[in-house]
């Protein structure tokens, strides 16, 4: 192709999607498109092509849509979306919600605290970044401005919280990425749990401190706004109970190897059922609602694959991964030194792509390169899961803030979103930091539960 080799073709091939994502073209159809143009020219062979059609590349997209559909592991996408979508049209977040803000009230930053650690349950139930900042904008953000919260610090809380999704298990993003990275999706859960439990735990100490410093900014609730006791411990048997027992059977299950995420999954989308019926909120309309976000998003997620496994797989036919395989043992750098380089990638990849363009088309390009390195592939992955937030965090393609303007619109300014997002996105890269240093925090619960 116009005289270049066959790695400068897939240079070529990755700059153009670049540049297509930035104009704002679809993600996996870009993708699609992308695999199939270059790979017609890359298995282009005149001798034993009949038909223009005879090519290679189409019985490779037919592979890989078998591929996607017959992938045990991806079935755990849709049922966990679907209880996911249940509990957020049931009504049952604004339970638990009003539940943990009621028992906090005594703490600094009290709704703060209970948005924070209802964002982190329902994180639990749902992968969906923006399904978790859009209700938490639309439930916690009003009720924190209405009692005297500042908006950037309110803003800040939904955002940094309704990301959580990505990192804390059962996350739709840790079964990609076992897909991708060959991983066991039982491993990539217990790696996950600690990492997760760090970075909600270093909000909220965030959220307390700076509201201990500043009492302003996150007002103490007025002596008649307190229940009494018997009401507050009415709210949390009633409202939080159910769903926390239904988390910690669906984790339970898939820690404890019992189940499987697919069969764990099931078991979470029939209790959410359960549990909607059980409080009475859950309408025929919200329940077909929830089915066509479900195969919605299941769908989109599908054609991800396909599109992002075509893609690759030209790629790496044109000599791609050789590329950068070759460019870092050339260069002799140890092994932190790599981790640094890949993690400043990915954070800057964050900017224009979102979390699964960066795991399906530029992970792969790394993850040869663990062994070479002696990279545990399980804490790398929780390195990535972390940076992922920031995906997520970082202005001016900040999803999260976008999100929450888009429910908010003119009650705040996105400036002020931005700048309430900003100490949050230094805790990330602090979280970072502490995983680096105790690696064990990704390592010493999957080699517990399921050995070496």
């Amino acid at each position: 192709m116009f005289g270049l080799t066959n790695p400068e073709v897939a240079l070529l091939m990755m700059g153009i999607f670049l540049f297509l994502v930035l104009l704002g073209f679809p993600i996996a159809f870009t993708l699609l498109a992308m695999g199939v143009g270059f790979g017609y020219f890359a298995y282009y062979n005149p001798e034993t092509m009949n038909t223009i059609f005879d090519n290679r590349v189409f019985d490779l997209v037919v592979q890989n849509t078998y591929s996607v559909m017959d992938n045990h592991v991806l079935t755990a996408v849709p049922l966990f979306l679907f209880m996911g979508y249940i509990v957020e049209r049931a009504g049952i977040v604004a339970k638990l919600f009003f539940a943990i803000r009621l028992a906090s009230y005594k703490l600094p930053a009290s709704m703060a605290v209970a948005a924070l650690v209802t964002c982190t349950l329902f994180s639990t139930a749902t992968g969906i970044i923006g399904a978790v900042v859009t209700l938490m904008g639309l439930l916690a953000w009003p009720a924190m401005v209405k009692h005297g919260y500042n908006k950037s610090f309110a803003s800040g809380i939904i955002c940094a919280g309704g990301c959580l999704g990505i990192l804390i298990p059962p996350s739709i993003m840790l079964i990609v990425y076992a897909v991708i990275a060959q991983l066991s999706p039982l491993r990539l859960f217990a790696a996950a749990m600690l990492p997760g439990l760090l970075l909600a735990t270093l909000y909220i100490i965030y959220a307390i401190v700076l509201a201990m410093i500043k009492p302003e900014i996150a007002p103490k609730p007025k002596a008649e706004e307190i229940p009494a006791t018997s009401v507050i411990v009415k709210e949390v048997l009633f409202s939080f109970l159910p769903l926390f027992t239904l988390i910690l059977l669906v984790l339970g299950t898939i820690l404890a190897g019992i189940a499987t995420p697919a069969e764990a999954a099931a078991i979470g989308a029939f209790g959410a059922l359960v549990m909607a019926y059980f409080y009475k909120t859950l309408k025929w309309e919200s329940f077909r609602e929830s089915v066509f976000l479900t195969a919605k998003t299941s769908a989109m997620i599908m054609w991800l694959f396909i599109g992002s496994w075509t893609f690759a797989s030209i790629f790496s036919y044109l000599g791609g991964h050789e590329i950068f395989e070759h460019f870092f043992k050339s260069i002799d750098i140890e092994p932190w030194q790599f981790l640094v380089i890949t993690q400043i990638i990915i954070f800057l990849l964050g900017w224009p792509l979102e979390w699964t363009e960066i795991l399906i088309i530029f992970v792969p390009i790394f993850l040869p390169l663990l062994k070479t390195f002696g990279i545990d592939p399980y804490f790398f992955a929780m390195l990535i899961a972390l940076n992922l937030q920031t995906s997520f965090l970082t202005p001016p393609m900040a999803m999260s803030a976008y999100y929450l303007k888009g429910v908010q619109k003119k009650n705040v300014e996105l400036m002020e979103i931005f700048k309430g997002i900003m100490p949050f996105l230094a805790i990330v890269i602090f979280a970072m930091i502490i995983l680096y240093n105790f690696p064990g925090l990704a390592t010493w619960l999957p080699e517990k539960l399921f050995g070496n």
